[in-house]
């Protein structure tokens, strides 16, 4: 769901985050049909802070999204004070859930989903793919050298030193320290460029970073489907998978791999019952994208998971909200 929240910022100011702009392009007019607004009122533009009900750290290293949404409709005590003590915008739509928290949390786990379908799910696999090998990376290093060489290796403006985790704020200063609770590492596409935290109770103790490879997400990479996967679906069904870097409708599909529309769609029929496909409808948009099963066919190696432990260090701290 934080992948929901801070994308949302890049969708309302493109220009800030060009290592994105390619995604926000793309999504920006199949959004144009759905109806976010509570959730844009809730991530103002620029991002001081996040009121913390709407994106609370996740409990499981592999979240899912409605367990998360499921979390957040609980939290409807919380809205009130959380709401009166952010310094986000006063609309008419966050003075209705500030009312109404209950009601207001399932409008906005409406949204959320709407949102999801269009902008998000069509990309999930690679992007999931990308934050799973960043939590690998750091496991790789925590074994290789420690806790020193995992944090420090975070973001460029994130240093550790003698037990104190330091990063880089906007809004205030000082030390606060874990208190035994651990430090959760969450790796995010779409923070980028910034490393966001959240340190004030209730909320787990948590650090949202990009990981390495976010700007090579929206490469369209032309390439041929392994000669193996080819001889067991059909040389055409495999270039539908290969040419699925991307999201695509079936009109663009056909176009590109010189097919008819509905001999494209016939395949990717297919392609969908053997769960190697997934179709996302927003409005008028009908788009086709690999799971997670046929990116691992396609890169011929299936990923292992993994999620580091960190120790207890000191951070700077927050306000009661999620800060970058």
């Amino acid at each position: 769901m934080w992948e929901v929240v801070a994308s949302a910022r890049v969708v309302k100011n493109p220009s800030a985050h060009a290592a994105l702009k390619p995604w926000a392009e793309r999504v920006r007019r199949r959004l144009a049909d759905v109806d976010w607004r509570l959730l844009s009122d809730l991530v103002p533009v620029p991002t001081i802070s996040i009121v913390g009900f709407v994106c609370p750290p996740p409990s499981t290293s592999v979240p899912d999204l409605e367990v998360e949404l499921a979390t957040m409709v609980a939290m409807a005590p919380l809205v009130q004070e959380g709401l009166d003590i952010w310094d986000g915008p006063r609309t008419e739509a966050i003075q209705a859930l500030h009312a109404d928290p209950a009601g207001g949390l399932e409008r906005l786990a409406g949204e959320i989903r709407d949102y999801w379908e269009a902008a998000i799910a069509p990309y999930w696999p690679r992007i999931r793919a990308l934050l799973e090998g960043d939590v690998l990376y750091r496991a790789r290093l925590l074994a290789e050298g420690g806790l020193r060489r995992m944090l420090s290796d975070l973001d460029a403006a994130v240093t550790w030193e003698e037990g104190t985790l330091r990063l880089p704020k906007a809004v205030c200063e000082g030390v606060r320290p874990l208190g035994g609770l651990g430090l959760l590492l969450v790796p995010s596409v779409f923070t980028w460029p910034r490393v966001f935290s959240i340190t004030t109770p209730p909320w787990q103790p948590t650090i949202r970073y990009p990981p390495r490879g976010v700007a090579t997400l929206w490469e369209h990479r032309e390439s041929d489907p392994p000669q193996a996967l080819a001889a067991v679906l059909g040389r055409t069904r495999a270039r539908l998978l290969a040419s699925l870097d991307q999201p695509a409708s079936t009109r663009d599909l056909a176009t590109r791999l010189d097919l008819s529309e509905p001999g494209a769609n016939q395949h990717l029929t297919a392609l969908r019952r053997a769960g190697l496909a997934t179709a996302h409808r927003t409005g008028r948009y009908v788009l086709y994208a690999r799971t997670a099963v046929a990116e691992t066919l396609l890169a011929g190696d299936a990923t292992s998971h993994g999620h580091p432990r960190a120790g207890a260090p000191h951070l700077l701290p927050d306000p009661p909200h999620q800060t970058s």
